[in-house]
């Protein structure tokens, strides 16, 4: 339609075909008069508020809880709106609440009306869900100081002096060729040992292949390691690769060795006097350059005494031995590994959890950790599911650990006394420790912002009144 032929419309279906404009704007708009009362919403409004119109039109618009509309009232609640001041709001991000209490982010624009004789009469705005574009930034930063963080290796988390001796023995390792048996209970971080080796060996470059010894049977095991050739047995319908020639140029890790049967420690111990395998059905030798790195949580001095596992091989994987300790044997990590436990969560779910209250985190320094680190990473889910936002409080955890928390740990050197007061300063330490990081991140955003609390907060991915709540707490508001 020509402009002039729209300007000559009647009234009435002038007024009808802005009206269809306005219902089929993918953006919101809302008109409110000069004591921010709305009066008009359109259609995307109430999809993107959740609101319809008839709970809103007549209502204050701090109805939705915006920040900004929370900010721009008196002492006595009335509105005072900062867009009649300034004539015109372009391109602001906000955060309301949507009618089910979720937090939508909003990109927002607004001026005011006029009458015919230059009075302000009211304002209009529009609104555009950008909820999605802020939840990936958010992620973006997030993994930003996850791979920033210089509290452990390589995956590894840990400050304590058991896990710094055990990067200075990986880092050794790592420049090494000689095979590596990784010893620990289970859920030590046993792998991410194993995988810590290879990315920092000169072999970074090729596969790094896993192996779950305890997994399958011993010709499935044979089958796997070695391949086979075609017709070596009953379904063997082709040739296939094993995990050592994928291996070639890089690393394998055979996790749970302790578990492999006695017929397959002896294609093992050829491969590593050797370098050579054979597959499956074949007698020919196949050259192979591996580095072989294993795990176990079982003694294997015992399985040897036992004739469970052979000496021989046992001395060939065994040139560099790394113990991983359980975490009842470091608690003074217990609460970085707990907060990174919950950041990580939080950055994946996008649910509004800081960390432990005080007393849950005493908790989980009293309690003795059977299933180690990833029954700490367990707990954290669960907590996830139980607390909907702010801090994890006792009544979160699990039950069991509730029940068995109370049980006493092996006293610290220096008795249950000397314990007691190491548990107390391991905690006032690492809350230092995370204020020390957290003032870091927080002067390094500001820097990055120029000095504006807002875009500080959006790279550190929380809101402008959590940023504000987190320097108060620090010293750092002005």
């Amino acid at each position: 339609m020509e402009i002039d032929a729209l300007n000559n419309l009647p009234n009435d279906e002038y007024q009808i075909y802005w009206q269809s404009v306005v219902n089929t704007m993918a953006e919101g708009l809302f008109i409110v008069d000069t004591k921010g009362v709305v009066v008009f919403m359109n259609p995307a409004a109430e999809r993107i508020t959740g609101y319809t119109r008839e709970e809103v039109l007549g209502q204050n618009c701090v109805i939705f809880e915006s920040e900004t509309c929370m900010a721009c009232t008196d002492d006595q609640g009335r509105m005072a709106c900062g867009l009649f001041d300034k004539g015109r709001v372009q391109d602001k991000r906000c955060a309301v609440r949507h009618k089910d209490g979720s937090l939508i982010h909003l990109l927002k624009n607004a001026t005011v009306l006029h009458d015919p004789h230059g009075r302000v009469i009211g304002g209009v705005e529009t609104i555009t869900d950008i909820t999605p574009v802020v939840e990936k930034e958010r992620q973006i930063t997030g993994l930003r100081r996850e791979l920033q963080r210089s509290y452990g290796f390589e995956g590894l988390i840990g400050e304590s002096k058991p896990m710094q001796r055990v990067y200075q023995l990986l880092e050794s390792a790592a420049a090494s060729q000689a095979p590596v048996v990784i010893l620990g209970e289970s859920g030590t971080g046993k792998e991410l040992a194993a995988a810590a080796i290879h990315r920092r060996s000169p072999r970074r470059e090729g596969p790094f292949i896993k192996v779950n010894c305890a997994a399958l049977n011993e010709s499935l095991l044979e089958s796997e390691l070695f391949g086979h050739e075609k017709g070596a047995f009953t379904g063997a319908e082709r040739q296939r690769k094993g995990r050592f020639e994928a291996a070639s140029g890089g690393s394998i890790f055979l996790d749970e060795i302790g578990d492999m049967p006695p017929a397959v420690q002896v294609k093992l111990l050829r491969v590593l006097q050797e370098g050579e395998i054979e597959r499956v059905g074949s007698h020919e030798p196949i050259k192979v350059d591996v580095r072989v790195i294993s795990a176990t949580n079982q003694d294997l001095g015992q399985l040897v005494e036992k004739r469970r596992f052979r000496e021989d091989l046992f001395y060939r994987i065994n040139v560099v031995p790394i113990s991983l300790p359980p975490l009842r044997q470091r608690p003074e990590d217990i609460p970085l590994l707990a907060q990174t436990f919950v950041e990580r969560v939080a950055l994946r779910s996008g649910r509004t959890i800081h960390g432990f209250s005080q007393e849950a985190l005493s908790l989980l320094m009293s309690y003795s950790w059977p299933g180690n680190v990833r029954e700490l990473i367990n707990v954290v889910e669960y907590a996830f599911v139980t607390c909907r936002e702010g801090s994890i409080k006792t009544s979160h955890l699990p039950p069991n650990l509730l029940s068995q928390a109370g049980a006493q740990r092996p006293p610290a050197p220096g008795g249950a006394a000397a314990g007691t007061a190491s548990t107390k300063g391991v905690y006032t330490s690492s809350r230092e420790n995370r204020d020390l990081r957290q003032r870091r991140e927080i002067e390094e955003a500001l820097a990055r912002s120029g000095g504006r609390k807002a875009e500080a907060a959006e790279l550190l991915g929380v809101s402008r009144v959590t940023l504000w709540k987190r320097m108060k707490k620090l010293g750092m508001a002005d």
